[in-house]
């Protein structure tokens, strides 16, 4: 529990920090003229990292590491859900730039 406590406490701490930071990257994608929905799928991505990798060392800390492991095959799997349109859509740029 105190490690829960703990955590959520830091993370309470750093949301101010969290949101300049994609604040900043939304400018940098605008500038770029960038889709959003990437943008948005990469952050949402990242945020499944981190959730999973705290879940994963709560579970270790509880000396349960099976259940840690599982955590973190769920969000690998989860991140590989969310990335395909991003692949998808590189894909398609490379083979839109090849010659046909």
């Amino acid at each position: 529990m105190l490690t829960v406590f703990v955590g959520i406490t830091i993370f309470l701490f750093l949301i101010d920090e969290i949101t300049k930071i994609i604040q900043m990257l939304e400018g940098i994608a605008e500038q770029a003229n960038m889709n959003m929905v990437y943008l948005q799928t990469i952050l949402k991505i990242i945020g499944i990292a981190y959730i999973a990798e705290f879940g994963a060392q709560i579970a270790k800390d509880a000396g349960q590491a099976s259940i840690a492991s599982k955590i973190e095959l769920a969000g690998k799997i989860l991140i590989l859900v969310m990335a395909i349109p991003i692949l998808t859509a590189v894909i398609e740029m490379v083979l839109s730039l090849l010659p046909t």
